[in-house]
């Protein structure tokens, strides 16, 4: 007999969102060996600027090769297991955390604390500020994962901050105040906030305006906050990025109790593209935590080989500040190729300024205003049209239609076909709802706008095209 854990299968990968992955995996599109197969729309990988990485390995050999000055390192890195990690790494870190923010935060390397991957510092996280059965307050949408990183092993539990789309999903003070009083009426203890900025799945970053109700709720309340940064470095366009610890700084909260509150996140898997390498990071003020999550992170550390070798690249000034600018104005341009794509096809997206993926609008696709709608059209999309795109279910989304779609972990060839299925995948949906007379949902009764409207007579036309001869 196996553990409960084990028994229970409470992990959460039973999602849409990872059921997606498997469909994929068993049928994946390849443009010569199955280009019929299934494209793969819900991983938010950085392929777009891969290249420059193997340029620069090539032309650094002593990194590749594990040596300095022509000398072998291999002896001294294979022997090396402080989980304190290699301060030469964790100081070029923390000087590349603080240019990614326009250097208006420093970091102290000694309050960094690596592990395998911004997942394990998640959990990590969990395990030092809460007890089984104590809650955060999670803004939605939210990545799927975070139902299987935050609360599988550790037995902390999620409630949702509702956030809608008549304000851009937004958090407020009403809805960071609604999902504590909801926790409140489960008798969880409230822990923490837990925030990702850049929002994924949203691609947007939080104004100053959104942090500052949350510094204030999480003083009144006297609780935690985690941001999670890992897309820090992929904004591509205003408003800029601004940290958590840039907005306390603004405060001028250094002294507070909350200083030592308040916890960060961040990853290279997103910003520089490699998260097979598995670098994942904590920075906290708080000594005890620190300590401990160094402790921790015994179950789950960095070689010391991706250390030499990436601290070999982060220390090469010229080539990350190209990167990094390079990469900015690659994301910006795949963004817009597939906004103006999806747009061609009668459907929009949030408007954003970060990140890996958008935040699409299908809620016209629907054959009614539920989640029951969302799943069916989703199954089509990947039966159908073969791209596994991300339900907004899955993301904890409060409203149905909604689905992230990723744009940066495939060739630019490989874009277009999925966008030439989408468009005759929605092209193909229309003419149905023509046929059986219109029985899609209409958004009159949640305050229908120019855009929609605007939709409504693409779908028209359509229609009627259906019905006329060529000319």
């Amino acid at each position: 007999m196996l553990s409960k854990k084990v028994r229970l299968d409470a992990h959460g990968e039973d999602s849409s969102y990872f059921l997606g992955w498997k469909e994929y995996e068993k049928n994946a599109y390849d443009n010569v060996q199955n280009p019929s197969g299934i494209i793969q729309m819900g991983l938010a990988e950085n392929q777009l600027s891969f290249h420059l990485l193997e340029a620069w390995l090539a032309s650094n050999q002593d990194a590749a090769r594990l040596t300095k000055n022509g000398e072998s390192m291999f002896r001294e890195l294979a022997l090396f297991q402080d989980y304190h990690s290699l301060p030469d790494f964790k100081n070029v870190l923390v000087e590349f955390m603080a240019e990614i923010r326009r250097n208006k935060v420093s970091f102290d390397p000694r309050k960094l604390v690596l592990m395998a991957g911004a997942t394990s510092a998640n959990e990590t996280l969990m395990f030092c500020i809460a007890d089984p059965g104590d809650a955060f307050l999670l803004p939605t949408p939210y990545y799927p994962g975070f139902d299987r990183d935050l609360k599988w092993r550790t037995g902390v539990e999620i409630v949702p901050i509702h956030c809608s789309s008549s304000n851009g999903f937004k958090v407020t003070k009403f809805s960071l105040e609604e999902a504590y009083q909801q926790a409140q009426k489960l008798s969880l203890n409230v822990k923490g906030v837990l925030i990702t900025n850049p929002s994924n799945p949203l691609g947007t970053t939080m104004s100053h305006d959104e942090l500052d109700e949350l510094i204030t709720f999480a003083i009144a309340k006297k609780i935690h906050i985690i941001s999670d940064e890992i897309y820090s470095g992929t904004v591509f366009d205003h408003p800029s990025f601004i940290s958590i610890m840039e907005a306390l700084l603004d405060r001028k909260l250094e002294e507070t109790e909350l200083w030592n509150r308040v916890h960060v996140v961040y990853s290279l898997s997103k910003d520089l593209g490699v998260p097979g390498f598995r670098v994942g990071m904590i920075y906290s003020n708080n000594e005890a935590l620190v300590s401990a999550a160094t402790k921790m992170s015994s179950f789950g550390l960095i070689s010391s080989q991706t250390q030499y070798l990436l601290s070999k690249l982060l220390s090469d000034k010229e080539f990350t500040r190209n990167y990094m600018k390079e990469n900015r104005k690659r994301l910006k341009a795949r963004r817009e190729m597939l906004v103006t794509a999806l747009r061609g096809a009668g459907i929009e997206c949030l408007k954003s300024n970060a990140g890996l993926f958008c935040w699409v609008d299908m809620r016209n696709l629907l054959s009614s205003n539920t989640f029951d709608a969302e799943v069916e059209l989703w199954k089509k999309i990947l039966r159908e049209a073969g791209l596994n795109v991300s339900p907004g279910a899955s993301c904890h989304c409060s409203e149905p239609g909604w689905f992230r779609i990723c744009f940066a972990n495939m060739s630019e060839e490989t874009l277009n076909v999925s966008m030439q299925r989408m468009k005759a995948f929605v092209e193909k949906t229309t003419q149905q709802y023509c046929r059986r007379g219109g029985g899609r949902v209409t958004h009159q009764e949640s305050g229908s706008n120019s855009r929609r409207r605007s939709f409504s007579n693409w779908v028209l036309n359509l229609c009627s095209y259906d019905r006329e001869p060529y000319r």
